[in-house]
């Protein structure tokens, strides 16, 4: 029996992306944020359309505005290291040979010596692998930001592909995994955010009762590193620590790598984000926390979202299988055997959100 048009396409679709992601893995990731980002520009996306503008206008302000959001990151973090660098180096110069440590009935003396021999060997490693991947950083860049681009321009173009290489009578999985796709990715985003703003709060609080000086810089870069993976405010916390130790106030270094550690680099990922989780991603708490970490730990930076995500749709398939009764059809018009192949935008009237 000879296999249908659709099944034949659906066949080499499959066949092409397990070949692209193939080909492509040294951007898939790239690839794979990129769509996640592209997901969370599309409200801003219609939202320039409707006051008059062109797709393409609107597609490049929905870029314009993710690539600022970047930006605006790392902005306080640059911001911060150039105006203290002087005093960083003043402090690189201070530091002596030997620092004692006197811990009432205990003193330790630390060779400063080996630890700069190491610390300035990674660091000329760091600088060596940043100068030679910088190509590459910024060839993924390029990719982001295009494929970002084009996505918003043609934000129905794969879903329109996927309605008609699906039976009708499966639209309705697919809009249910759509929408939670587009809530789940939409709340990883402002959720991320709001930790980061609780993690400034709570190391404002926490480096001011401490006594540092600059406390509201300080917190800054601790929110903004609460978007990298793993290390995130922590670096804060032990570079404060050890300036601390130089300086001869082993107290206040314990003190802050004791505190610091739990209340800035642990309270807002194990306390705050779940709290948050369970009410903005519709997930338990439990749930959501395995999807975050196991995401991290097996792909990286990128797993913050896709972890969760997978978490997710997993449970929309399952809530799926669950239900009883026969699914109702939605189809977008347009698409369908009698329509026109030319159509590629249209909307359903079932389908509450559109994404790319």
């Amino acid at each position: 029996m000879q296999p249908s048009r659709r099944t034949a396409l659906a066949v080499l679709l499959a066949g092409l992306l397990v070949l692209a992601a193939f080909v492509l893995q040294s951007v898939l990731s790239t690839v794979v944020f990129a769509i996640t980002v592209a997901y969370v520009l599309y409200p801003f996306r219609e939202l320039v359309s409707e006051y008059g503008y062109s797709e393409r206008v609107a597609a490049g302000a929905a870029t314009a505005a993710g690539f600022l959001g970047v930006v605006a990151l790392a902005l306080p973090l640059a911001y911060v290291l150039y105006r203290r660098r002087l005093d960083l180096l003043v402090f690189l110069g201070a530091v002596p040979e030997r620092i004692v440590v006197d811990l009432g009935a205990f003193v330790y003396v630390l060779e400063t010596a080996p630890v700069f021999q190491i610390a300035q060997a990674t660091l000329r490693s760091l600088a060596i692998s940043l100068a030679a991947a910088a190509p590459v950083i910024a060839l993924k860049l390029v990719v982001f930001v295009i494929l970002v681009y084009g996505l918003l321009l043609k934000p129905n173009a794969p879903r329109v592909a996927a309605l008609r290489l699906c039976p009708s009578e499966y639209h309705d999985v697919l809009f249910a995994l759509h929408r939670r796709t587009a809530s789940t990715l939409r709340a990883i985003y402002v959720l991320q955010g709001a930790t980061a703003v609780a993690t400034f709060a709570v190391a404002l609080v926490t480096f001011v009762a401490l006594g540092y000086e600059s406390p509201f810089a300080l917190a800054v870069v601790a929110g903004v590193l609460q978007f990298v993976p793993v290390l995130g405010p922590s670096v804060v916390i032990v570079a404060l620590a050890v300036v601390d130790v130089v300086a001869g106030n082993a107290f206040r270094a314990t003190i802050v790598l004791v505190v610091g550690l739990i209340l800035v680099g642990f309270v807002p990922d194990a306390v705050v984000r779940p709290r948050l989780a369970g009410g903005a991603t519709d997930l338990p708490v439990s749930v959501y926390f395995v999807g975050f970490v196991g995401g991290l730990l097996t792909l990286g930076a990128v797993g913050f979202v896709v972890g969760p995500l997978v978490v997710a749709l997993l449970a929309e398939t399952v809530r799926l299988l669950s239900e009883n009764g026969i699914p109702t059809q939605q189809q977008l018009p347009g698409v369908g055997p009698d329509s026109n192949p030319a159509v590629d935008g249209t909307q359903s009237e079932s389908d509450d959100e559109s994404t790319p």
